[in-house]
């Protein structure tokens, strides 16, 4: 029996050919992304106070316009699902009383009554300050099964869950502190 691969490989051409189709000339590369698909999530006052769920749209942007909002580390992060290296992230020590929100759209993520000293030198919390606020997918990147933790609002890669935190949950948000801004709660 003789194998034809020459349609097999007309069909691989064609359809490479299909995914690297450039934008027609009347469409500007400078044209802002439109406004991604609207989602709730839950709004807190910079002391953790709940105000309420609202409907805001997705933030969509491309890379250049992260790359000119963020730091490298911070794209590298959110973006491009990299680690910031253990013991080394602006969070991990701090301590003070306040909420956590994404460093890419400002979604309130996390507070620091649920904060606590995992030792494995990555801020970790016990939960979200809303779950509206996060979403979480299996990640099977690097030959592991694990949790991803993601910003709702613009799936900002944020860290993992793992199953080993204290109650009441025994859940470890294992955060990166790149994704992360602090707001110090009024006092």
């Amino acid at each position: 029996m003789r194998l034809r691969w020459i349609p097999v490989l007309a069909l691989l051409s064609a359809l490479s050919s299909c995914s690297r189709r450039e934008a027609p000339p009347s469409v500007s590369a400078s044209v802002a992304p439109r406004p991604g698909p609207p989602v709730e999530i839950a709004e807190f006052t910079p002391s953790g106070a709940r105000k309420g769920i609202v409907m805001v749209e997705k933030v969509v942007k491309s890379d250049e316009e992260w790359k000119k909002q963020l730091s490298p580390l911070a794209f590298s992060v959110t973006r491009k699902k990299d680690t910031e290296l253990a013991f080394t992230g602006k969070h991990n020590k701090n301590y003070e009383k306040g909420i956590y929100t994404c460093v890419c759209c400002g979604t309130p993520l996390f507070s620091s009554e649920t904060k606590f000293n995992s030792g494995t030198g990555w801020p970790s919390f016990w939960a979200p300050i809303a779950e509206e606020n996060v979403e979480v997918e299996m990640d099977r990147s690097y030959g592991m099964v694990r949790e991803e933790v993601l910003c709702k609002r613009c799936d900002a890669h944020l860290g993992h869950v793992f199953p080993d935190g204290p109650k009441p949950t025994n859940l470890r948000y294992c955060i990166n502190s790149a994704a992360l801004d602090f707001e110090k709660a009024d006092e």
